[in-house]
Formats: C-alpha cells, structure tokens, sequence
C-alpha cells in the first residue's frame, strides 16, 4: 500500500484530526524515515534506518529559520493556527539538538502565536535521557505512544529496536505525574500469519491498568485512516473506539476518539 515521506523541515498547516489547524515540524531526514520503532501501521512506511543519531538531520539552525520565516508568514497574513506539532519522518526526539529546538520553538511560539499550543508526538522511547525528558515536560501537548501493555504485541505492532522494556516506559510515564497525553492506536490484522489485535478484553484490561497507574491528563484513542505499509490491517469501527472510551470516561478519564 502507498505510504508517504515528508519532503520539507516545516509543512502545512495541515488539518489534524486531533490537534486542529497544524504547522508540522520534521526533525528527521527529508525523503528518509528513520525511527527506533518499525510499526507495522506507519504512514511514511518501514523503517530502513533503526539508529539514534543520524548527521543527515536537518541542521538547528535551519530548522529554526524555517520556523520563524513560517510563522512570520502566518502572522503577517492573519492565518489561524491551533498547534505547533513535532511529528515528520519518524522519532522527533533521536535528533541530537531536540531539547534546544524544543526551547527556541518555544521562544517564536511565544512572540508569534503565543495561544498557540506546541505538541510533540513520540513513541516514549528516550525518556530516560534527561533531556529529552526535560524537553518533553516543557511543551503543551506531551503525546506519548503505548499501543499495547502486553510486551509481546507490542514486539508485533511497533517492532522496538533494542533491548525494549515495557517496565522502563511506564516509570517513564510515572516521571510526568500526569502531565502527559497517552496515544493508542487500535486495529487488528492477520501478519505472517499471527491474528493481531489489541482490542481484546485481555489486551483492554492490561492498557486499563497502564492507565489506571499512570493517569495521563488524557488518551487520545484512534484506528487506521491512512495506508499502511504491511497488508491485512483492519480498522476498528467507531462503536469499538467508543466502546473502549466509556470505560475509561466512567471513570472520569479525558478521552478523546478519532476514526
């Protein structure tokens, strides 16, 4: 199936489904995904390139031109805008200067559309380096990924690089107090030839308890609305989405659904 790259540092904005009118921040190579997980569901395709540092990252410098030259444009022409979000070709935080950008995007945000919300959507991975953790409890919108709580679907759905440790993201989780937004993605598929599908009651039961320890200020629950790179991947329906949001809303978590 067909899937996409980012062919620019700074794109859009483009509608989100969850964040409103968005100005896109690419932190990684342009044309090149490079990312520590390899989801079986992900947009801009496979991962090729499994590597924490890269010198082919768009310089900060640059990055940060980019930025003020859009906004500046935004501005001037009195065009709306509802979030800056970190996404683009893969993991935002593997980029070496992620913690400055994170402050100089902060600085523009603040001269330029100060109720502006910055969002930064990660896959939870490097919050054991202190500073991306300290980045990441800056920003508005803290958006961390757990598609399963049970460690070998998450093998099957994400396909961590490394030594990944189930336990080590949930104290990570535990490090934001609160302070973070947990984003899951549900759907099933058949992949060489093992059923996946993490909306099972024991798959539920398990992200209720992740949950119910780390008590995100909100769960952002979705399904697939774009091409995926490996075939056979259903979408939930919408009565499923909302089946699993009850759960959680009767007990007065914050969840918002997205098709």
């Amino acid at each position: 199936m067909a899937t996409f790259l980012f062919d620019k540092v700074i794109f859009g904005p483009v509608f989100s489904r969850r964040l409103g009118i968005s100005l896109g921040i690419n932190l990684l190579p342009l044309h090149k995904k490079i990312c520590n997980f390899n989801c079986i569901y992900c947009e801009c395709g496979l991962t090729h390139s499994v590597t924490e540092r890269s010198n082919n990252m768009p310089e900060m410098p640059d990055i940060i031109a980019q930025l003020e030259t859009k906004l500046h444009f935004l501005k001037q022409n009195n065009k709306p805008l509802q979030a800056i979000t970190f996404a683009g070709n893969g993991e935002p935080t593997l980029h070496k200067h992620f913690s400055e950008i994170i402050d100089k995007t902060i600085q523009l945000r603040n001269e330029y559309f100060p109720e502006v919300k910055i969002a930064v959507l990660s896959n939870a991975t490097l919050m054991h380096n202190s500073q991306v953790f300290s980045a990441l409890t800056k920003v508005d919108l803290c958006i961390l990924k757990l598609d399963s709580a049970i460690e070998n679907t998450i093998k099957l759905i994400n396909c961590p690089a490394g030594n990944y440790s189930l336990n080590q993201t949930i104290n990570g989780f535990l490090k934001f107090n609160g302070n973070f937004i947990l984003q899951t993605m549900f759907f099933t598929g058949l992949v060489n030839n093992v059923i996946i599908d993490n909306t099972t009651e024991i798959e539920l039961n398990a992200w209720y308890h992740v949950i119910e320890q780390t008590s995100p200020k909100q769960i952002m629950i979705y399904t697939i609305a774009r091409d995926t790179p490996v075939k056979n991947l259903e979408k939930v329906s919408l009565q499923k989405l909302e089946y699993i949001a009850a759960v959680l809303r009767q007990k007065n978590y914050n969840v918002h659904i997205s098709e």
